[in-house]
């Protein structure tokens, strides 16, 4: 099985959405064979239930329902809660402990410390059904429009306003990156915080940047797939990311979780046979760092 050379973590991959992933037994099989022990799915419990009567490990499971969560209607946010709080103990009890989601608001217009207000809300009120299931929501600063948790900022801002540790991070250097973050200095800062780690990557493209820079679209550059004027996803080893140092910095800290391999990279997602080389050559980098 793929492992980490540093920390010894396992190594994993998330279900993607391309054709050959959908049969989720033939998915299986295959990482099965391939050498991976630890898969990521979404919200639905019978793929649950099956991925865990096939031995695998649930790296993460996504959250039911988040929108609500940040919904300014009180009531919404109060049945959002509840169906999350039921839908946890019911996955915890199925094996999985970590629960994938992104903080992006319905209305990301409205003002961020009002959508920040509700969602911090909403998380304290549904932190202790995670702590009694043992469960741990791990948000993604997926940085999509509005998101309240993908910068220090907004992540130190929630962990203050809810210290339950059943609260905590997907790691995904890729996104910082591309905003122009330090993932090592954030994770030196929040590595107390991360539940599970996503093995994805990012390039920037240097001149490129000189070209557009941040904050303006290209006008007659296609941007790539899984990419933007001056970035792109890539698979770990292709990006910028120092694998060795991450994980240096989580084995130090006493990280006992996997490292899921999300594949977005124009280079491979073209096929099967190429979705299949981009998880194995970034399996084999990650076991080497």
């Amino acid at each position: 099985m793929f492992s980490t050379r540093t920390g010894n973590f396992p190594i994993g991959i998330r279900r993607g959405w391309s054709e050959w992933q959908k049969s989720l037994p033939n998915l299986l099989n295959w990482a099965n064979d391939s050498g991976f022990s630890v898969i990521d799915l979404g919200r639905d419990l019978e793929d649950l239930k099956t991925a865990r009567q096939s031995g695998f490990t649930i790296g993460s499971f996504d959250l039911l329902e988040w929108h609500g969560l940040m919904n300014e209607d009180a009531g919404i946010r109060r049945e959002a809660v509840e169906k999350n709080a039921a839908f946890v103990k019911e996955a915890c009890a199925g094996g999985a402990t970590n629960f994938f989601c992104v903080m992006l608001p319905p209305d990301p217009k409205r003002k961020r410390s009002e959508n920040f207000a509700d969602l911090a809300e909403s998380v304290a009120a549904l932190a202790p059904a995670l702590e009694e299931a043992g469960g741990r929501l791990v948000i993604e600063g997926w940085p999509g429009p509005g998101a309240l948790c993908c910068t220090p900022e907004s992540y130190r801002a929630l962990f203050t306003a809810v210290p339950s540790k059943s609260v905590g991070i997907n790691y995904d250097p890729s996104h910082l990156l591309r905003m122009g973050i330090d993932p090592i200095r954030f994770l030196k800062e929040f590595a107390d915080r991360v539940g599970h780690v996503h093995g994805k990557d990012c390039e920037i493209l240097t001149d490129d940047l000189y070209e557009y820079g941040w904050e303006q679209p290209a006008t007659w550059k296609e941007n790539p797939n899984f990419g933007a004027s001056a970035w792109r996803y890539t698979i770990p080893g292709q990006g910028l990311t120092n694998w060795g140092e991450v994980f240096r910095i989580l084995d130090a800290q006493g990280y006992n979780g996997a490292v899921s391999i999300e594949l977005e990279d124009k280079d491979y997602n073209i096929s099967e046979e190429g979705e299949k080389a981009g998880f194995l050559t970034s399996a084999q980098f990650l076991a080497s760092s």
